[in-house]
């Protein structure tokens, strides 16, 4: 049995898997992460629990508190140089985050093919694993929300858009919403070309930004609304 727990800047999410299925999951606000005791009270005490964290020090310690006296068998997912058949290039393997590493990690179960792996949060990060499981290396970029929230409160004029994606925008608010969206696209799009001429080559699409880049992707995807937890999952399993 393994406890996933997926601690975003956003949202902490986590599921109870017991080798073929997910039998329990839930999500709440990461400002919220102290109420995740209640959960972990319910979760079998034999199981080990794997935590991937980009929410800072401050919530690690938070989940290591809570988790100390219900699980004895809990670890921290740190990237390495290699894991369940994924090679990371990157230049300082344990730099990479623990969050893209899990991703490309359940990306890799997931499929054999070339792929580009998308988080799309309160970042959006673009990773490209090709079909021998080696990270070829990745995207950083604000994500859709952040980069709304970036022109509202660093311009004078510009507001906090709630418009909609149009292909020529005549508003203002939908020219940002569009423009912001259209960024997104183009990272994805620009790094998947690529890959694109590989055998079975898709886009793997996760995260609680997902939605609006699979209403208007234009290359092969696939929704993997557990690309993470299943990551998690997979190396607790090879331990």
């Amino acid at each position: 049995m393994n406890i996933a727990i997926d601690a975003g800047n956003s949202r902490i999410k986590w599921g109870v898997h017991d080798g073929t299925g997910w039998l329990d999951s839930g999500v709440l606000a990461t400002a919220d992460v102290a109420w995740l005791s209640e959960a972990a009270d319910e979760w079998p005490v034999d199981a080990r629990v794997m935590v991937c964290n980009v929410a800072g020090s401050e919530v690690a310690a938070t989940l290591s508190a809570l988790l100390a006296g219900r699980h004895p068998r809990v670890s921290f997912l740190h990237a390495s140089a290699e894991a369940c058949g994924v090679r990371n290039t990157y230049a300082f393997p344990g730099q990479l985050g623990a969050d893209r590493w899990a991703a490309l990690i359940g990306a890799r179960a997931l499929l054999e093919h070339a792929c580009l792996v998308v988080c799309a949060g309160t970042a959006t990060t673009v990773d490209l694993l090709d079909a021998d499981g080696v990270f070829r290396g990745g995207l950083i970029l604000p994500g859709f929300d952040l980069m709304r929230a970036a022109l509202a409160d660093n311009t004078a004029q510009l507001p906090l858009a709630d418009g909609v994606f149009r292909s020529e925008p005549r508003n203002t608010m939908d020219a940002i919403v569009s423009g912001c969206l259209q960024a997104q696209l183009g990272a994805v799009e620009r790094m998947f070309a690529t890959i694109a001429t590989a055998p079975g080559a898709r886009c793997l699409l996760t995260g609680g930004a997902a939605a609006p880049l699979a209403a208007h992707l234009k290359i092969p995807f696939q929704l993997a609304d557990n690309l993470i937890l299943n990551g998690l999952v997979r190396y607790a399993e090879s331990l």
